[in-house]
């Protein structure tokens, strides 16, 4: 039967660096999917030599790559007798903005718990660990405190000796009394071709494509072969065993399955119109593509599961060839789910400092004991005043779920900075603002004028002015002064503003492509056309942005978008 070995180990890789976070925190559409979160938005896509942190488990069978640092993700899953990767192995590590703190990267399987799209925690480390398997073999668990829901959530990777199926235990707790809505989505990437086939028990199913409609339809309305993206969940029939395949013509490929709590299946594909494959090229140069199969607690990702005070939710998924049906012992992972780990990595801090807050008991198998600097000043806010840094110092996250203790927290321009934060989360705009005036009125700091800038539009254009003045080294605070500078018709400011940022700052494609809107809006269409012609990349171009189309048209009429700029994910 052989046996399984656990290896921690690095995975080289020609990688993009992740930068810093953004100060802003998400104050417009969707901020309850992000915050407390800030946007992971500083990469580029410069690549060089990397060593990651991974974890391999190995069998006589398969050999199971996993990323710590980075989601947990699981890179690749060697199948060893056919040589060949039952996934799509994403030869870079080229972050795009796609996930809901907008870095994302294309392929393996992710975990995905939150709100609806990729996780905060995709491009961010979790704790790992290990534990002894029900046959005596290593289990990797990884786990981490969701920060949007504030879930507690353990995957546990479990290779028994002699299986052709790696084991994927998944345990998210809610340890509050109120019910909170629950998401969660496994996605697997595959190797793409014209000739795939992918196999899943379902006749009907919903069809949900760039156009924004989801309309009921035949299983079988998506091919790999459709020109444009399109996403298929599928309904799988009461009674059936959830599963799903990707497989070429000789029948090989992956097959995944889980016990029935796991129900959702989807299938999504890029498409083989000229956005689509401009997007795989954008996200794994150099590949043939893929396309993703997924497994969802709700039929569909547009949805959520009511999940009560208290609940405990499990289930077992397992990755292995297509061929037979793999046993799934989820009753034998259970004994040890409870299991404390030994500790190999560690992730964030934030799930102690949340025990620290409410006195919640240690959830068994998921320790979080672990505090950093970023919850140093949250920590002395439980002791009743939060320090004071110099207000051009990026002030970090604010824990809107802190509400209560900002409330009656010393004033400082820092403390009503965050307090503004957490009332405009929780819907009290007038709240809100006033802390931010508050806040000015002790220190005037790029951040209370940025926040206060969405309060009153009609000050915003002024407000940014004087932000960009005091901390211009921001990129994402550059684009909103440029942005509401254009809004207001004062396209000569938006070109002085530009001239005056830092060189570091005003090279980004993001401030090229606005440099070419700010020519346009002056009247210079050949200077605008120029800056397409010198030739630019907006790294963190959002999943179906058509910023680059709508420019190129303004300025160039109806001739062709070329290829580089081309992301449009709907044929015209």
């Amino acid at each position: 039967m052989g046996h399984t070995t656990l290896t921690v180990t690095e995975l080289r890789l020609p990688a993009a660096g992740l930068g810093p976070e953004n100060p802003l925190p998400v104050l417009g559409e969707g901020l309850e999917k992000v915050l407390p979160c800030l946007l992971q938005d500083g990469y580029g896509r410069s690549l060089s030599a990397t060593a990651l942190p991974a974890v391999t488990l190995e069998n006589d069978h398969l050999r199971a790559t996993v990323l710590p640092g980075l989601g947990g993700r699981l890179h690749s899953l060697l199948h060893k007798s056919s040589g060949r990767d039952l996934l799509f192995r994403n030869p870079v590590f080229q972050p795009a903005n796609l996930a809901l703190r907008n870095a994302w990267f294309a392929g393996g399987v992710e975990w995905n718990l939150g709100s609806t799209g990729h996780t905060t925690m995709t491009c961010s480390p979790m704790h790992a660990g290990t534990v002894e398997g029900p046959d005596g073999s290593p289990v990797l668990r990884l786990w981490e405190w969701e920060r949007t829901r504030n879930l507690v959530y353990q995957v546990d990777l479990w290779l028994p000796p002699g299986s052709e199926f790696l084991y994927v235990g998944v345990r998210i707790r809610n340890p509050w009394e109120h019910e909170v809505p629950a998401y969660w989505w496994s996605n697997a990437a595959v190797p793409r071709t014209d000739d795939t086939r992918v196999l899943v028990p379902a006749e009907q199913g919903w069809h949900y494509g760039y156009t924004q409609e989801l309309s009921r339809s035949d299983a079988s309305l998506v091919t790999v072969a459709d020109r444009d993206a399109a996403d298929m969940f599928y309904d799988i029939p009461a009674g059936q065993q959830p599963w799903i395949a990707a497989v070429d013509p000789s029948g090989f490929g992956l097959m995944q399955t889980s016990t029935d709590r796991l129900r959702g299946r989807k299938l999504f594909v890029w498409g083989t119109g000229p956005g689509g494959r401009r997007w795989q090229s954008w996200l794994a140069p150099g590949t043939d593509g893929y396309l993703e199969i997924q497994a969802g607690l709700a039929p569909t990702q547009l949805e959520y599961v009511p999940m009560p005070g208290g609940a405990s939710w499990d289930w077992l998924e397992a990755y292995g060839p297509y061929g037979d049906f793999p046993e799934l012992p989820i009753d034998s992972w259970r004994t040890v789910a409870d299991a404390e780990p030994s500790p190999l990595f560690a992730g964030s801090g934030w799930g102690a400092l949340e025990l620290a807050r409410t006195g919640l008991d240690p959830l068994p198998g998921t320790p979080f004991d672990s505090l950093g600097d970023e919850q140093a000043p949250w920590l002395a806010l439980l002791d009743g005043k939060m320090p004071v840094s110099d207000p051009l110092s990026p002030p970090g996250c604010t824990l809107v779920a802190w509400l209560s203790l900002l409330e009656d927290a010393p004033e400082s321009w820092l403390s009503l900075y965050h307090l503004g934060v957490a009332r405009w989360y929780h819907g009290d705009t007038l709240g809100a603002e006033s802390a931010w005036e508050q806040s000015l009125a002790l220190a005037e700091s790029p951040w209370s004028l940025r926040a206060l800038a969405f309060a009153r539009p009609d000050r915003a254009a002024g407000l940014l002015l004087r932000a960009i003045e005091l901390a211009p080294s921001v990129p994402g605070l550059a684009v909103e002064t440029l942005e509401a500078l254009l809004a207001a018709g004062s396209a000569d400011e938006a070109a002085a503003v530009l001239a005056s940022l830092p060189e570091s700052v005003a090279t980004l494609g993001r401030l090229r492509l606005m440099d070419a809107r700010i020519r346009h809006a002056r009247g210079d269409l050949a200077g605008a056309r120029a800056v397409f012609d010198e030739g630019f990349e907006v790294a963190d171009l959002r999943e179906g942005e058509e910023s680059l189309t709508d420019v190129w048209r303004l300025i160039a009429g109806d001739e062709p978008v070329p290829p580089a700029y081309d992301f449009r994910m709907v044929a015209d």
